[in-house]
């Protein structure tokens, strides 16, 4: 019997938030590791009854590698390093005289206010968004294809061969690999069609803040969360915004499927049609 692979399993990232908000267009979630086995390969065993477990798995915890093998050369127990003396600080001569800073005249911007106030950043988003919905639609139908496939299968299972059992198995088994790899890559490409959008936002936010802060003879900017306390006039966050939209209203979107990192590739051949016997997917 083959096990299906939860949705979860096959876009991992897929459903997750949109890119704007206080972290823009968020790393791709790390993908998590498929939920079946290959037929005919042994499976683990369980744990005896009443077998008890390591401290590690008591804790829920997995031990580091480093902590269960001692490093080449080094005993276990060996006792630890006393404490090494530092050197005292040598005396240097004294530089020529520089110039001095200028006296510093300080503004203060609140970039996840600017971020979501830029109408390239919502174009970036919805298309992004739009592209992350029909994986998962896509993922979704391919999932209900694999139990109809599998219902099929135990259906027949009483007037198969073991041999046709072993292909239809093989089959559906090759099936979800090749769905998950399709998956990943999409999903990959997303994710890089989407930084490459954010990254001509903030390439264009950077030239308006230091163009703002010029207007303003400004010459030190901070983020306003770092910053305790500040009056109004030193917030430039809506000026900034307001450039922002008017040089850069919209960003180029890489078409869908098409990675900005790699050179253009044939598109990727098509899931093959269910074998015979298996019932169409539900709707």
């Amino acid at each position: 019997m083959i096990r299906i692979p939860t949705l979860a399993v096959l876009a991992a990232g897929v459903l997750s938030a949109g890119i704007l908000g206080a972290t823009l267009f968020a790393g791709p979630a790390q993908a998590q590791k498929p939920d079946f086995f290959v037929p005919g390969q042994p499976r683990a065993a369980p744990p005896a009854q009443g077998a008890r477990p390591p401290p590690a798995a008591q804790q829920g915890t997995q031990p580091h590698a480093a902590a269960a093998e001692p490093q080449a050369g080094i005993e276990a127990d060996e006792a630890p390093l006393g404490q090494i003396p530092m050197p005292p600080v040598p005396e240097l001569p004294a530089l020529p005289k520089g110039p001095a800073p200028p006296a510093s005249v300080v503004g203060v911007i609140g970039l996840p206010e600017v971020m979501r106030a830029s109408l390239a950043a919502q174009h970036a988003d919805k298309i992004i968004g739009e592209r992350r919905e029909k994986l998962n639609e896509d993922a979704q139908k391919e999932q209900l294809l694999w139990r109809d496939m599998q219902q099929a299968l135990a259906r027949d299972r009483a007037k198969l061969s073991p041999d046709q059992i072993r292909a239809r198995e093989r089959a559906l088994q090759e099936r979800i690999t090749a769905a998950q790899r399709s998956f990943r890559d999409r999903n990959r490409i997303i994710q890089e069609a989407a930084q490459f959008s954010i990254n001509q936002v903030q390439a264009s936010l950077i030239a308006v803040i230091r163009q703002v802060a010029e207007s303003r003879g400004m010459n030190l900017v901070l983020h306003r969360s770092q910053v305790a306390l500040n009056v109004n006039e030193f917030d430039i966050s809506e000026k900034v915004a307001e450039e922002l939209n008017r040089i850069l209203p919209t960003v180029a979107v890489p078409a869908d499927g098409v990675s900005p990192a790699q050179p253009p590739t044939p598109p990727a051949a098509a899931l093959p049609p269910p074998p015979g016997g298996a019932a169409p997917a539900r709707r």
